[in-house]
């Protein structure tokens, strides 16, 4: 009995960290290829359903959060030291912020979805890309500018918010390139 109860935790310990091996598409999904948390599974399902492919949802994941489940922006310093407010309330995998998080809950119907379980994120992810791709015109394929959107909203997109963000566009840039060589280990996993 107590042995069960010890490697039920350590079970549930392996799916609130993050991949060991982030930067590798197929050893992340090697690494949570369980009955019960089955990350490839999820993503596959997650493209099926929005049209957006595996590798830009995994490298929108991957540069919001690195794959850490609870990641939290970092807290501003009240008086240069003292821990205050976060600056966003952007939360989990996706680093949905809770409006968002809250929007689609509503337009999906996923109302039990969470942020720190890596399907509901996914999902999450795909939808958004989806909304970004039928309100601003931009491909399914296209991680650049998918990415520029899920980062300053649909709306901040459409205004160009990001042509004078150097270190935004770096970001994007850095997203799209970890997408084609997740693109590229993706077609060669066992």
């Amino acid at each position: 009995m107590r042995i069960a109860f010890i490697v039920a935790l350590l079970l549930l310990a392996g799916c609130a960290t993050a991949p060991r091996e982030t930067r590798n598409a197929c050893a992340i999904f090697e690494q949570r290829d369980g009955w019960f948390n089955n990350w490839q599974r999820a993503a596959e399902h997650a493209e099926r359903q929005y049209g957006v492919p595996v590798p830009i949802l995994m490298a929108t994941i991957y540069t919001e959060s690195g794959f850490r489940p609870n990641a939290r922006p970092p807290r501003t310093k009240l008086f240069g030291f003292i821990p205050w407010k976060r600056q966003s309330t952007a939360y989990g995998f996706s680093q949905a912020l809770n409006g968002t998080w809250s929007q689609y809950k509503r337009e999906t119907g996923h109302w039990m979805a969470r942020r720190t379980k890596f399907s509901d994120a996914i999902h999450f992810v795909a939808w958004y890309h989806n909304q970004s791709s039928r309100k601003n015109g931009i491909a399914r394929n296209d991680a650049y500018n998918l990415y520029l959107a899920y980062y300053l909203g649909d709306g901040g997109y459409a205004k160009g918010a990001w042509r004078g963000n150097a270190q935004l566009q770096r970001a994007a840039q850095r997203s799209a390139n970890i997408a084609r060589a997740y693109a590229k280990q993706l077609r060669s996993c066992d």
